[in-house]
């Protein structure tokens, strides 16, 4: 799984978006930006980010390196911010920290690599990400090149398991739209991104991409009370999208 570190000081709220994610420091020297388990959404969207971002890593993708963040309550005493302390409250125990890239802009509308747009193009298609747009690209510049990030939108399925686990078919066959994201324009280098990544992923690395999601965060549902059955359940429903390409624009079959 990922590594885990204790939290040793909360920095600065990051006001972009609903979450309240905050900038942290923690006992490996390291910064990160954490998401918290506390936040509106719940733990499945720290499920989906560290699913979508080990998929990126897979398929060739600059993705931010993650930890889980043990928080203590005793962080909450420090905090001015009521918003803030009860957010720390709420989110005692395992986060998810977000390595901070220092020195990092958002996307400027220009890529380097057009096989890299198209390959985010692909990624954001196969895990239903809807959350990529101009007004909130999610992609970062670090060093010259483009990183993806923030993709806790993605995997929309989960949010319907609450009365138990539904059919991995249809998800598997849901169309994606890509008309209102900020890679639009690369949608000509699909059909060569997804031979390239159709010869390298499978279900293999479905499993072992679970195997890094922390147990804490799998919650039970009906049909799957333990984190290994939940596992098992993400990975039926990626390896059933991955056999067909319904939801890849261009590429139907």
């Amino acid at each position: 799984m990922i590594p885990v570190v204790a939290v040793t000081r909360y920095v600065t709220p990051l006001r972009e978006g609903g979450s309240l994610p905050g900038v942290v420091e923690a006992e490996d020297l390291g910064t990160y930006v954490c998401k918290f388990r506390g936040a509106g959404q719940g733990v499945r969207v720290l499920v989906a980010e560290v699913i979508v971002a080990e998929l990126a890593r897979r398929i060739g993708l600059r993705t931010p390196r993650l930890v889980g963040l043990d928080l203590d309550a005793s962080l909450a005493r420090y905090e001015a911010d009521e918003e803030v302390q009860d957010l720390l409250v709420a989110s005692v125990g395992l986060n998810l920290g977000v390595d901070f890239l220092p020195g990092s802009f958002g996307f400027d509308g220009e890529v380097a690599d057009p096989d890299v747009a198209a390959t985010v193009l692909w990624l954001d298609a196969f895990c239903a990400n809807v959350d990529r747009s101009w007004r909130n690209p999610n992609l970062l510049l670090w060093h010259g090149d483009l990183w993806v990030i923030d993709h806790g939108a993605s995997l929309y399925f989960h949010h319907g398991w609450r009365g138990g686990i539904t059919d991995p078919a249809r998800f598997a066959a849901q169309p994606w739209s890509m008309d209102d994201h900020v890679l639009a324009a690369y949608a000509g280098g699909l059909p060569a991104a997804d031979e390239r990544i159709s010869a390298t992923l499978g279900r293999d690395d479905f499993v072992e991409t679970l195997a890094v999601v922390p147990d804490a965060w799998l919650e039970p549902v009906p049909g799957a009370e333990t984190p290994e059955t939940v596992r098992a359940a993400y990975v039926e429903f990626l390896t059933a999208r991955f056999a067909t390409r319904a939801w890849l624009p261009g590429v139907h079959a």
